[in-house]
């Protein structure tokens, strides 16, 4: 099992790495496709579920995640699509929905494979340091890690091919 890492690289910016066992197709189709988006996007520790997914995966096309807490109360994660070169690199915009006030997030992930095993680094840039703090402050990290363990189960699952 890989481990996910989390860097500050910068006053806005966070890096996130973390190896995968599968082909970088594999992982990229997993980060861009909707109906796989739904499978590990939602840290499951947090009991939060995928309330809808959509991805319009070209330059220019939208996405939008919505989740919903325990609750029923529901936050949502949208952006654009800005670069897309399959399956090595794509570049995105990031707003979260009840804050959008604060700007938008823009992340740039590669995905690197050697021998089969896929790097994946995330770069995500965010509009002030303030802000990057706000996120850090809010358990994002634990999240993230969830989320990249769910990632990592889903594409070295059989017959994601």
């Amino acid at each position: 099992m890989s481990l996910t890492s989390v860097e500050l690289e910068s006053d806005r910016t966070i890096v996130i790495s973390r190896k995968f066992n599968a082909p970088a197709r594999i992982v990229f189709d997993a980060w861009t496709r909707a109906d796989l988006v739904k499978r590990w996007w939602a840290p499951k520790a947090l009991c939060v579920t995928m309330a809808s997914c959509e991805a319009d995966v070209r330059v220019g096309g939208g996405y939008r995640y919505v989740l919903r807490n325990p609750d029923g109360g529901e936050v949502a994660f949208s952006g654009q699509y800005t670069e897309i070169t399959p399956p090595s690199r794509l570049v995105y915009t990031q707003v979260f929905e009840p804050m959008a006030d604060a700007g938008s997030v823009t992340i740039t992930v590669t995905f690197d494979e050697r021998d089969g095993k896929t790097h994946m680094v995330s770069r995500e840039l965010y509009p002030s340091k303030e802000v990057r703090e706000a996120v850090l402050a809010s358990g994002m990290e634990h999240g993230l890690r969830e989320t990249m363990e769910q990632l990592d189960a889903l594409v070295s699952s059989p017959g994601l091919d």
